[in-house]
């Protein structure tokens, strides 16, 4: 009885409410609403600010083209710019000092890249390359040489990366330090 009572209670709301459906997806001829306060500066003239009302009742797809037809009519490539520091120099000389006082910077963390091997000595650096990745059996070092080039290390020192390139040149492969 207390059983089909409570049954009753939790479902008669359940069927007495009624659901809205809302669509998630937008049409693609439906401007994108913008928001409050987020306009043009009162400062722009009627021409930019018509621009700008026409620009934001584009599709998202529109835009885009936009973009592109911009792009090539103003011949834009898109590299990114690197903006000097604040304690950069700003004079034409002083700039020109700048980098010959700088000493360039020893790289000391090296990536060992195994780039190719020799056919007749695959077993050779299959063998090699198991001894040097402790978590590698025979199986998975045979696909490692096989998919090169590929890194065997990263992040290791000069001493070592020296030594693990001197090994697999004597067992005929190709690595590169980078």
């Amino acid at each position: 009885m207390f059983r089909s009572s409570l049954v009753r209670s939790v479902a008669r709301p359940l069927v007495s409410r009624r659901f809205v459906q809302v669509s998630a997806i937008r049409r693609s001829t439906d401007p994108i609403p913008t928001p409050e306060g987020s306009g043009i500066s009162t400062g722009a003239s009627a021409k930019v600010t018509s621009i700008v009302d026409k620009v934001a009742e584009l599709t998202l797809l529109e835009t885009s083209q936009l973009v592109e037809a911009l792009k090539a009519k103003f011949n834009i490539t898109e590299a990114v710019q690197v903006v000097s520091g604040a304690g950069a120099p700003s004079g034409g000389a002083a700039a020109a000092e700048a980098p010959a006082e700088e000493k360039p910077v020893e790289k000391t963390e090296f990536k060992v890249k195994l780039e190719k091997i020799d056919a007749a000595q695959k077993a050779k650096v299959i063998r090699e390359i198991k001894n040097l990745i402790p978590d590698m059996n025979l199986v998975a070092a045979k696909k490692f040489v096989e998919s090169a080039p590929k890194v065997i290390k990263d992040s290791v020192s000069k001493e070592e990366a020296e030594k693990i390139k001197k090994a697999l040149e004597a067992v005929g492969a190709t690595v590169v330090l980078e």
